[in-house]
This record gives C-alpha cells, structure tokens and sequence, in this order.
C-alpha cells in the first residue's frame, strides 16, 4: 500500500467529503432519470474543475497542480464510491495525458489550461469496434496538402457527447493490426466533417459514436511522431486503465461495505446472522486465498 503525503491524505479526504455530500448515488440516479444527453451534472463538473480535479497530473505551467497520478487515482477511487459521473477520466487522466506525454509546446499551451479549467472536456478517440482493440486502428489519415486528411468512425466514445477535443488515433500507413503506422491527432470537436451520436449504456455514462468524414487537419495536429504513435498510444492507455481500476476499486470497496454493515443487522429465525469480526475474519481469508492462487 503507497505511503501518502500530507497533501494526499488531505486530497482524499476532499473528495471522500465531496462525493458523499454533494454526489451520492441518489444524484446519479437523478441525472440517469433524466436523460441528460451528456450523462453527468455539468454543474457538478463545474465544482468538481473549481477544486482543480482536472489539473491534478498537469503541470503547474499549465493552468494544472501537478500532483500526480496517485493523487488522480485517489480521488478517482472516491467518485467511484458514489457512482459520480463526470469527464475525469476521459479528460482529466485520458487526453490530458496524450498530451502531457507527447503534446509539442503549442498543443499544450492550447488545450491543457482549458482542461485543468473544465472549460475543454478532452477525451481519448481509439476504439472502431465492439471489443477494445487498439492495434486495429483501421480510420485513414491521408496526406492533404500540408496536412492530413481523417475519413472513418471510432465507436464508444467515452464523453463522446461533451467532448470539445479529441485525441484521434489513425492509420498513416500499414493495416489495422500493424501497431507501425499508427499516429495519434487533436482534432477539435467543432472541425468540419465531424459528427457523433450519442450512444445509450447500461451504466448511462456518457459516450458516443464519432464520425470522421474527410475531416482536414494541418501538420501541427499530429500528436508525437508520424507513424510511430504507438508507443505514446500505450503509454497513455495505460496510465487510462489504472484509471479505471481506481474507479472499480471504489465501487467494490464500497459494495464491500454496504454488505458487511447489513449482514450486522440482518435478522433471520430472531437471530443477528453473524458477527463483525466473524465476517472480518472471512473477508480476511478470501483474500488471502487470492493471493495464494
């Protein structure tokens, strides 16, 4: 288990009192009923950006804290307690760190204030199919000129609705399969040829399907290096999955809670069905026997 700092702990403890004053699961139920289109409270978003959730892994060049990515993870375990719906993951861990790890200066003075700010929700474009598979990148990004040329579909958008950039992987060269041939783009959401269409999940997050017809972007859109996009492609999804796992982790640890406190005051036959330290004493074991697995 990491050894947090004081400024951690502090982190933490904000977003624990955040999430289960101002965001409990009743406020997502609430937005769920009633069909918001983007699939979280802009209002709470706007709190959420205020406290500079965001920034926390963008440098403090750049309008961001730069806190780290434990600190995102820690806050992100506590929205996943709640349920919270918001364009964190997407935008404040997801594009925000294409662009930490591989933005030139001018794409990062333009679009990572906006991100810390919650002004621009970014939001990773990559998937085309039902399963993740980001090696099939199949979406063509021709040579245009002094630029490309973008023409496919990337599908699960997550925050596809909301988003104002996004970062768009496509194929330079190769076949979908080749991870040689892959670049990464930012492509505003306004660009001309780009349109989605809001997608209905069980879980009522918001995503979409985004379509890229013959959308032209300038050189200066490549993110990285030509043809070479994977390595920062991976680098990135990476640091997304563990992400998603803080998130998980805070949603099991929760469920994990709530069923422990009702099995102490369960009442079956006229009897409490066991004690606290007996289901201690289980939980222990279980976990143990994972680890021993």
């Amino acid at each position: 288990m990491a050894v947090l700092n004081e400024e951690q702990s502090m982190l933490r403890d904000a977003a624990k009192s955040w999430t289960q004053e101002k965001s409990p699961v009743t406020a997502f139920r609430k937005m769920r009923d009633s069909g918001a289109e983007l699939g979280y409270d802009a209002d709470a978003w706007n709190e959420m950006a205020e406290m500079g959730w965001a920034g926390v892994i963008i440098p403090e060049e750049y309008g961001g804290s730069d806190f780290g990515y434990l600190s995102l993870g820690l806050i992100l375990e506590e929205t996943g307690r709640t349920l919270t719906a918001s364009p964190l993951l997407a935008s404040g861990l997801g594009a925000a760190s294409a662009l930490v790890l591989g933005g030139s200066d001018a794409q990062k003075s333009e679009w990572l204030p906006k991100i810390a700010a919650g002004e621009t929700v970014g939001t990773l474009a990559v998937d085309e199919g039902a399963h993740h598979a980001p090696e099939k990148t199949a979406l063509k990004a021709e040579k245009s000129g002094a630029g490309y040329k973008l023409s496919g579909t990337k599908t699960f958008v997550l925050e596809g609705m909301a988003a104002g950039v996004f970062i768009v992987s496509a194929r330079t060269s190769g076949a979908p399969g080749d991870t040689k041939g892959i670049t990464l783009f930012v492509v505003p959401a306004n660009a001309k040829g780009v349109s989605r269409k809001r997608l209905a999940l069980a879980d009522s997050r918001g995503a979409a399907n985004v379509s890229f017809d013959g959308v032209e972007v300038g050189a200066d859109a490549v993110l990285g290096e030509a043809d070479n996009g994977w390595d920062l492609l991976e680098k990135t999804l990476d640091r997304a999955r563990a992400g998603v796992a803080a998130e998980m982790l805070g949603a099991a640890v929760q469920a994990f809670e709530v069923t422990l406190d009702y099995l102490k005051v369960r009442v079956q036959f006229g009897q409490v069905i066991g004690s606290f330290q007996a289901l201690q004493h289980r939980a222990a074991k279980m976990f143990t026997d994972l680890e021993l697995a």
